[in-house]
């Protein structure tokens, strides 16, 4: 029997398709971007989101600075900042996507408070998680 957890990861790593990923790193060491290749090895289109690489072409996309700065929909924006400052970029999230599926923090990354405004809008909210370990444990690869 799967988990109700599981279950609802499971649905949201299914219905995601575009990844605005915050917090993009070109080092190839860094979580960020491991994981960024990871998703868009999966076929997802992850969007690399990171103010002092912007412009670049990383992943077969322009590196955007802000959330504001990307064109049409996105399913999932996926955190890769510190807890004190996913606030602000759920909040960001939640203003520029209105049909957003989810806001995801990553590892180590917790705003209660920005995830009960996700879901007060409709919008799924993961924290302290990674998809990049999700997937593979849920058998969605």
């Amino acid at each position: 029997m799967i988990h109700a957890e599981d279950a609802r990861i499971a649905g949201i790593l299914t219905r995601c398709r575009t990844i605005a990923l915050v917090g993009w790193s070109p080092n190839p060491d860094r979580p960020s971007h491991r994981v960024a290749v990871f998703l868009a090895r999966q076929g997802y289109r992850v969007i690399p989101v990171n103010p002092g690489q912007a412009g670049q072409i990383a992943l077969g996309e322009t590196v955007r600075a802000s959330l504001s700065e990307i064109e049409g929909h996105v399913d999932m924006v996926d955190i890769f900042r510190r807890s004190e400052a996913a606030g602000a970029v759920v909040d960001d999230a939640l203003a520029r996507f209105p049909e957003l599926v989810c806001v995801w923090m990553q590892l180590g990354v917790e705003d209660e408070a920005a995830a009960a405004r996700a879901r007060a809008r409709g919008v799924e909210a993961v924290m302290n998680r990674c998809p990049a370990i999700e997937i593979p444990r849920l058998g969605l690869g």
